[in-house]
């Protein structure tokens, strides 16, 4: 078997592989992004009380919901797949068409989207957390110098709770880190096999960095890649891969159909279904698809079981998350 240059792999395609920071623990931050975690999971927050942001990005599984498409409020499908919230702090860009630059703008999304959480206008939002006392005084707490009263609560407020509770979401010590740290035998031989296929069939031309998502990028400026790069093969139609648009849904540029945000690798192996529209249940199945439709490439059944146990080792550990006690609705109902 060929031998494996570990520093090659290591200081060229996966360099960068610490984890990025969560925010400051102080005191006052301690509060908002208890509060953030609050409102997270917080269904009340629809315009119908049963929908939270945690209804498709589950933390206490993978941060996404294992549907090929959520579901929102009445019932609705949406047209993509949820993508994984955890380690999402350390993307450029959010939602798979890269449309929202920071955590704050992605938050503040689904609230009014009609398919998503359905309420009217940010303004509804802010007006239901006014009328739980319990709320404005978390407010109040996690911005001291800006929130008196429940008059001075705002969208910009929500959403900086929710995205610094978000950047809290992040998983480490997975079998490759502690590989890459040096405990060798943290890596079975068919994951250190994959670890090389990755490299020499071209997956990491995309898929590097860090968060295995791309080249560290300022915060707005997205990493992005034509999906299918090779159009016309089998799975273009199996899979409905280029009915969805992308980036071009966004930005009207004719250059950006059917491109979408490089996804994350970390964790994958718990995140299915796969792609934008969750067409392939999978992780197998979405290595051989990416091989052909990226690459040009088909791979043995060898090989894509390698990549597949590489990918697996891709899985960290999931830090404890305890439901939060809501505060209460006192004395009324929204609904």
């Amino acid at each position: 078997m060929k031998k494996i240059n570990l520093l090659s792999l290591s200081s060229i395609l996966f360099i960068g592989t610490m984890a990025f920071v969560a925010p400051a623990q102080s005191a006052g931050n301690l509060a908002k992004v208890e509060l953030g975690k609050k409102l997270f999971f917080d269904p009340r927050m629809s315009v119908d009380g049963t929908i939270s942001c945690n209804s498709c990005h589950n933390v206490m599984a993978g941060g996404d919901d294992n549907r090929p498409n959520s579901v929102g409020v009445n019932g609705q499908h949406g047209g993509r797949s949820s993508p994984t919230v955890w380690n999402s702090g350390a993307m450029s860009v959010q939602f798979w068409d890269g449309r929202a630059n920071t955590l704050e703008d992605q938050a503040k999304g689904p609230l009014t989207n009609p398919i998503e959480m359905g309420m009217k206008d940010h303004a509804a939002v802010i007006a239901r957390i006014q009328q739980i006392p319990g709320y404005v005084e978390e407010f109040k707490k996690a911005f001291p110098k800006e929130v008196k009263s429940e008059k001075d609560i705002t969208i910009d407020h929500f959403a900086s709770a929710v995205a610094d509770y978000e950047r809290t979401l992040i998983t480490k010590d997975s079998p490759y880190d502690l590989y890459m740290k040096g405990n060798k035998k943290a890596l079975n031989a068919a994951a250190v096999r994959g670890m090389a296929l990755v490299q020499s069939v071209g997956c990491t031309s995309c898929h590097m960095g860090s968060n295995f998502a791309g080249p560290a990028l300022p915060v707005g400026s997205g990493f992005f890649q034509k999906f299918p790069v090779y159009p016309g093969s089998d799975f273009d139609k199996k899979y409905d891969l280029v009915k969805d648009q992308g980036r071009f849904e966004v930005t009207k540029n004719a250059a950006d159909k059917n491109t979408w945000r490089v996804p994350t690798w970390k964790n994958v192996a718990v995140t299915a279904p796969y792609f934008h529209n969750g067409s392939v249940k999978t992780l197998d199945e979405a290595v051989k698809v990416m091989a052909k439709t990226q690459l040009n490439k088909e791979l043995k059944s060898e090989e894509v079981n390698d990549i597949v146990a590489f990918l697996q080792s891709l899985t960290g550990k999931f830090p404890e998350q305890k439901m939060p006690r809501l505060p209460a609705t006192e004395g009324k109902s929204f609904f």
